[in-house]
Parts: C-alpha cells; structure tokens; sequence
C-alpha cells in the first residue's frame, strides 16, 4: 500500500503564499468590505505595579495585552491539511494593530512577537509589555493617598471608519484575573480598574482610543513607623524635658539635639515628594507645626535662662549691701540721694530695756517675690 501523505506546517504556508518576498499583505488592511471597519477585541491583564516616582511624577507598569481580529485572505480548511486548524507565525507574516501607548515615556519593547492563526482566518497576540508612564500623582493626603493612572492605547494611523478598538471582557472580570495573577506586594495595592472607550478627534478625523484607569492605594506602614511616630515621639521627649527637673544648659543642649533629629526625618520625607505642587501634603503642614513647637520649647528655655542669670545678679548686688552696712549720714533722711530711700530705712527702737538705740541705717530684706528659676 502506498504510504499515507503526512501534512506540515509548510504546506499550509505554501497556500497562503507566505513568503519573504512577498510582504504586500503585511502592509494592508485586511478589509473585503471597505465600508466596514476592522474590530480588534482587546484584553488587558496588570500583573505588577513596579514602581512610583512621586517627583518625577512617573509609574511603572507591567502588563499583558491581547489583540484578537479577523483576516478574511488568511483561511483555510482543516480537512485538506490533516485537520490542522492553528498555526503559529511572526508578528511581521500578516497585518498587524500598530497600537501604541500614549503616556509612555519609556520602556522595553516585547519580545514575544508571535502571533496564533486559526484556520478561520482569525488572529490572536498577546504581548507583555514593561512600561513607563506619565502619571498626575496628587500627593495632598501623602502617605495615605490612592492614587488613579490612565493608560491609553490608541492607534492614529486609522481613522474610525478603518479601524475600531473593543474590550473584550467586563472591568470586573479583568480586576478579578489581574488580583490573582498579581505579582508584586510591595508598597502600592491595586484597587480597582475602569475602561473608556471613545473617538479622539484629530484634524477632523475620528480615532479609536480604549483607556484604563488604574487605581492604587499606597500602603501608609513603613512611613508611619520611619517618619510619623518618630517625629510624635522626638516631640513628646521634647515637652518632657521642657518640665524636667535638669539645668536649663543641658535642656538646652538636648532640645537642640532633638531639633537635629527630626531635621533628618524632614531631609528623608523631602526625598520622596515632588518638588512642586499646587497643595502642600498634609505630613509637610505636621512636620513644620511640630518643628515649630520645638523651636518654641528652645525659645523659651532660652528665656528661662535669660531670668536666671538676672535674677542671680540682682542677688549678688543686693548681698554686697548686706555685707558692708553704711554710717547714717548727717542730716535728715529726706536729704539722701536719689535712690537711699528705697534701700536704706532707719532701725526701730530696741524692745528690750537696757538696749540702746542703735544710729546706722540697715539693709531692708529682699521682698521673697524675687523669683529663683531653676
């Protein structure tokens, strides 16, 4: 018996006339009704949020995308080719989306540029993609923030009329597969997902353009623990030595240690906002008021000092005159010079009998409302 014919991809290959020299059908739109246009169902899966630059204003991405549309010049019948029904081919064999990403600003291209073709003339890519986008990240409740980041793929080589982009599934659907095959847990959480279709009008040509609006929730647990509780903590220590029974010097020095401590925690919060914002962050308007506070506290230990060394001079004036009594001068008291009045006061008489009445004029005591700080 003569040996049964055993089908290849080759040969499928070789009816559809693919060649390397023949590269026309790559370059056209496959379209037999021209008043129709070409439908690309799109898929979309988030597998990894990589990274966000807040002063940059920039996030990272790593996502999977599916195209999926029709080409009617690209079919055959299993039945003449051993029932093979698929076959696999480079993106650069047949017509391709020219999709791209609009708030990309860097990234890598895929490299798994293959796609799958049914004998129905159906096409079906899926691509990873590593990119970077631009991102408006509003940092005003920083760090309990979520933020929201659009990502637009869009093709404007076709007008509507052309070419049309759909989704393929549902946003919940799509939140559900990304949450399971997420890979990342680090400090952005992804939290909901949104899609926009509509037509961006371009000298007045209509574009297909399909939005994902990404929504993540940072995770606030390392900057309450590096930033916010550290800064309460050098605050109350700072109140505690303000009432404690120590020097005022070595206050003092401790309150300005503590003023340099929570600078540095200032100097790390600096690196991780944006230079410029409309609002300043909640957690900016904290650290000032309590670097503020702190600056106060100084101040008036400061004071405190001042009142001090004041109060201990006037005491040392006051013991000299103690220490060194004065003759009554002659004449009256009225006639004393400016000033003796106030410290100098003629004795009362002696109470006892026999005690005679001493001429010199005595130091009156220091009234006790003199305050002695410590």
């Amino acid at each position: 018996a003569a040996p049964k014919y055993l089908c290849t991809y080759y040969d499928i290959v070789d009816y559809l006339n693919i060649s390397s020299h023949n590269k026309l059908h790559t370059y056209i739109l496959p379209k037999i009704n021209l008043e129709e246009p070409v439908e690309v169902k799109m898929d979309f899966m988030l597998v990894a949020i990589l990274s966000v630059v807040e002063k940059l204003q920039t996030v990272s991405f790593y996502f999977v995308l599916n195209l999926e549309w029709q080409n009617p010049f690209a079919t055959w019948d299993p039945l003449d080719f051993c029932n093979i029904s698929e076959i696999i081919l480079p993106m650069d064999t047949y017509w391709s989306p020219p999709v791209f990403i609009l708030e990309r600003v860097s990234g890598q291209n895929p490299e798994l540029n293959y796609m799958v073709l049914m004998h129905n003339g159906s096409f079906n890519s899926t691509r990873p993609f590593q990119v970077t986008l631009t991102c408006s990240l509003i940092i005003l409740k920083f760090p309990f923030d979520t933020q929201t980041c659009n990502l637009s793929i869009a093709s404007f080589l076709y007008p509507v009329t052309d070419f049309v982009m759909k989704t393929r599934r549902t946003p919940a659907e799509i939140m559900k597969d990304s949450q399971s095959f997420f890979l990342t847990d680090g400090e952005w959480k992804f939290t909901n997902l949104s899609i926009i279709e509509y037509t961006e009008t371009l000298d007045d040509k209509g574009f297909s353009v399909v939005t994902y609006l990404i929504s993540m929730e940072r995770r606030p647990t390392l900057y309450i623990l590096n930033l916010i509780l550290p800064t309460c903590a050098l605050y109350l220590l700072d109140m505690a030595v303000l009432f404690g029974p120590s020097s005022l010097e070595e206050k003092i020095n401790f309150q300005i240690a503590i003023i340099l401590g929570s600078s540095m925690l200032a100097v790390i919060l600096n690196n991780s906002l944006p230079t410029s914002s409309n609002k300043p962050p909640i957690i900016v308007v904290f650290f000032l008021g309590t670097f503020l506070l702190m600056i106060m506290a100084v101040l008036d230990t400061f004071f405190l000092l001042y009142q001090q060394r004041k109060s201990l001079r006037l005491n040392k004036v006051l013991r000299s005159f103690q220490q060194e009594p004065q003759e009554l001068p002659k004449g009256p008291p009225g006639n004393l010079a400016k000033g003796g009045p106030q410290l100098l006061h003629p004795p009362k008489k002696a109470q006892g009998q026999g005690q005679p009445t001493k001429h010199l004029w005595q130091l009156q005591e220091l009234d006790p409302f003199l305050p002695v700080l410590e």
